[in-house]
């Protein structure tokens, strides 16, 4: 293994949620100051810094990459570099700190993701994140993105059947993982009948995904200490990248088969092969479920399932939080909540709990091999990470 391979030594993880009185700055304050605690390093060993942070008008900020110096004035004169990439931000923030290990212009790296989305009104993010999508085809034609993922499960309701009730046990699902994890937003088991059903409570938002089918908005940020292997053995902990992959398609989905869901599929196919792994080989996943439909997606471009077959999963208990691959078992961004940019940094945290036996409530017992797959857009960009503990 290469010495400038990049080891992930410390984390931290707000809670994620509705917080009125926690500004951004605060958050990704916090997040610093808890990740390099957990590292067992000082601020001024950080060779470089990057944020993922969607800044899609959610608050007036959008400069900053500084925030972290506020916090820890050890970071002062460090070079740090705002990322964003859609939903797939954290992620992208992350494989940035990891190039500029791999390249040796950096030993030390530190990632944060944040985002506080719930100071505008639900009409306003609506807005925000629907400019997410191929503007001149989509947005300007009134769609939101539940109204894009909802094509997404229109189309493989007429190729497949009708498989709300497919969705509704993976959102089920997802909120009894979520309501395990103390991280989460939404601590509650809603049970199968409440997401299976249309009610005043469980509203359809864009026919045939429901209230229960469509990812939470949230406040929150997540962080991570990089590390370059020959000087990560005087960690206290250690997780190393096995693989990752990043795709990028079309932007617009008039020029994609929606129901191929080429972009994931292409990489996990790219990360297992890099990783020398299957999908036998891991223990758990955490995977990008904005919607209901795009988890089912999800299975089938692993390979769990043949197309049109995913639902078995859920028959046979493979997905599980006791089954042979936990998909989501933090609830993901169904239970956990999705910060726009917090989100990739959080489900690689959630790798590196599972992965030194740290995830109390959630932890699947013997994890020794964890997929993350984090997307951006409708599948436009595809991350999929395989992580190991090194020690």
């Amino acid at each position: 293994m290469s010495p400038q391979h990049p080891h992930i030594i410390g984390w931290s993880h707000l809670p994620f949620g509705k917080f009125d009185d926690l500004s951004l700055e605060a958050m990704v304050g916090r997040a610093t100051s808890e990740a390099l605690q957990h590292a067992g390093i000082e601020a001024s060993e950080v060779d470089a810094v990057f944020i993922g942070f969607g800044g899609m008008g959610f608050v007036p900020e959008n400069f900053i990459s500084a925030y972290p110096l506020q916090a820890e004035p050890g970071l002062r004169w460090a070079p740090a570099t705002r990322v964003e990439n859609a939903c797939a931000t954290g992620t992208a923030a992350l494989y940035q700190g990891m190039a500029a290990i791999e390249s040796g212009r950096a030993r030390t790296v530190l990632v944060v993701g944040a985002e506080k989305m719930t100071g505008v009104t639900g009409e306003a993010v609506t807005q925000a994140l629907a400019n997410a999508s191929y503007v001149p085809e989509e947005a300007s034609a009134g769609l939101t993105f539940p109204g894009i993922f909802a094509r997404f499960a229109q189309a493989y309701f007429e190729r497949y059947g009708d498989h709300s009730a497919t969705l509704a046990r993976i959102a089920a699902k997802n909120h009894a993982n979520g309501a395990r994890n103390p991280l989460a937003h939404l601590r509650r088991d809603f049970g199968f009948e409440f997401c299976n059903t249309v009610s005043d409570k469980n509203p359809m938002v864009a026919a045939p995904l429901r209230k229960t089918d469509c990812s939470l908005v949230s406040d929150g940020a997540a962080a991570l200490v990089l590390r370059a292997a020959d000087q990560a053995g005087s960690a206290r902990q250690a997780v190393r990248f096995r693989a990752t992959a990043q795709v990028n398609d079309y932007l617009p989905m008039s020029r994609r088969n929606v129901l191929e869901f080429e972009g994931p599929r292409r990489a996990w196919q790219q990360a297992l092969q890099r990783a020398g792994a299957a999908l036998s080989d891991l223990s758990l996943a955490e995977v990008h479920d904005c919607f209901t439909i795009a988890e089912l997606l999800t299975y089938e471009a692993m390979g769990l399932a043949a197309p049109g077959q995913g639902a078995r999963l859920l028959d046979d208990g493979t997905v599980m939080a006791d089954g042979r691959l936990p998909i989501n078992p933090s609830g993901g961004l169904k239970a956990k909540g999705h910060p726009i940019g917090a989100t990739g940094v959080s489900m690689h945290v959630m790798a590196c709990m599972q992965l030194t036996h740290t995830a109390g409530g959630i932890q699947v017992p013997g994890a020794e091999l964890v997929g993350v797959f984090n997307m951006g857009g409708s599948a436009v960009v595809s991350c999929v990470s395989i992580l190991e503990a090194a020690r």
